[in-house]
């Protein structure tokens, strides 16, 4: 699969679960491979999931999702430099 049948793929799971909201592909990659690296590999679908519902409550709005994709970004560095 390359990149322009991720992009169908999305577009066509999406029309399917009625969702309207554009999805960029990309930043949810970046997303799950950030936290797969800096947490553990099962935290990407983790980490996509919940973001996606906290989006879903948020209702869309370009702002809200801006500022929660920034929180789960600082959470992920967080976790990345905290001593354990």
């Amino acid at each position: 699969m390359d990149e322009t049948d991720l992009a169908t793929w999305a577009a066509g799971l999406a029309a399917d679960l009625g969702i309207e909201q554009a999805l960029d592909v990309d930043t949810v990659l970046k997303l799950a491979a950030d936290a797969a690296h800096a947490v553990m590999r099962p935290a990407a679908p983790v980490t996509t999931f919940l973001v996606g519902v906290a989006i879903g409550r948020a209702g869309g709005d370009d702002a809200r999702v801006a500022e929660i994709l920034e929180t789960v970004a600082a959470a992920i560095t967080r976790w990345d430099t905290a001593p354990r």
